[in-house]
């Protein structure tokens, strides 16, 4: 087709997906098309603007590497990760525990014993024992679930991030027993700021927003038969629960932490001698088709 304006281009573009054989394919790619030039419509995207978003995109998958992901980060940043997430996952009636995957998972972690320690490496922070179930949305345990667990260190870094944390620090995979439940040892987690040094830090300064997500503890359970989720648990006195930088806070997934004082009760493990805490979960699962995302990151940050 020979282009005579701007409406009839879509047109032309839209026309040469036709021959596409997968019909699902086939209606995302037109959707996108028509989204993107009505958008292109709307705000009369100029050549400068246009030559300079390009730049961003390409600095994106530039960013990329194996131990970080900026296009997912700039994704939660913008609230997709989340949407994606709540349209796919439970309804209100019966709602799931899914929220975002983050640009931080790694495949792969270690299998562990129920009760084992994922701190690898001297980290500081206050003990935290974790006791955790996994259900379907009618209550009943489900026995046999992997359970991956990983979160950020004190520090404000995730262990793929950190060359002087130990390989797997804070990370580990754990199988539910028959009564779906599982544990492990670690440390209190604290809030910390995403990445800023790419787009993502950009588009937050330029908005005026701050870089900071609310403490929180990852996990990613896993079983044939049921939809796989990701979860994220927030805790509840956490000052930037209203303002996370990712859009990931749901009412559902707001925790407490239960505080211990070693003269009032002795703690699980004996080399305990400060406060301790504890945390329950039971995560929802429903049935669908059970899969592994791709992993964010596959490596590990070496020093130069």
């Amino acid at each position: 087709m020979i282009i005579k304006d701007e409406m009839q281009l879509t047109e032309a573009v839209l026309a040469e997906t036709g021959r596409a054989d997968d019909p699902r394919f086939r209606e995302v790619v037109q959707a996108l098309i028509r989204h993107l030039h009505d958008f292109a419509r709307e705000v009369r995207l100029t050549e400068a603007e246009f030559d300079a978003s390009i730049s961003v995109v390409a600095r994106l998958g530039q960013l990329t590497t194996p131990s970080h992901n900026e296009v997912r980060l700039m994704a939660g940043s913008l609230g997709l990760s989340t949407l994606v997430c709540l349209m796919n996952n439970g309804t209100e009636e019966q709602p799931t525990s899914a929220n975002l995957l983050g640009p931080f998972w790694r495949q792969g972690a270690p299998v562990m014993r129920s009760g084992d320690s994922i701190v690898r490496s001297p980290t500081e922070g206050p003990p935290l024992f974790f006791s955790g179930t996994v259900t379907d949305t009618s209550g009943r345990p489900v026995a046999g679930a992997e359970v991956d667990v990983w979160h950020a260190s004190p520090n404000g870094l995730y262990e793929n991030q950190d060359p002087g944390q130990a390989e797997w620090n804070l990370r580990g995979r754990f199988i539910t027993d028959d009564d779906g439940a599982f544990s492990f040892r670690s440390i209190k987690p604290s809030g910390y700021p995403i990445p800023t040094g790419g787009p993502v830090g950009d588009l937050l300064t330029t908005l005026k927003r701050h870089p900071f997500r609310p403490a929180h503890i990852h996990a990613m359970v896993y079983k044939p038969g049921l939809k796989t989720i990701t979860s994220q648990l927030y805790s509840h006195d956490d000052p930037m629960l209203d303002t996370d930088a990712q859009f990931g806070v749901t009412r559902a997934l707001i925790v407490t932490y239960v505080r211990h004082e070693v003269a009032d009760e002795p703690a699980p493990a004996p080399d305990v001698s400060e406060p301790w805490y504890t945390l329950d979960y039971t995560f929802v699962v429903e049935p669908g088709e059970a899969w592994l995302p791709t992993p964010p990151v596959s490596a590990k940050a070496v020093s130069a």
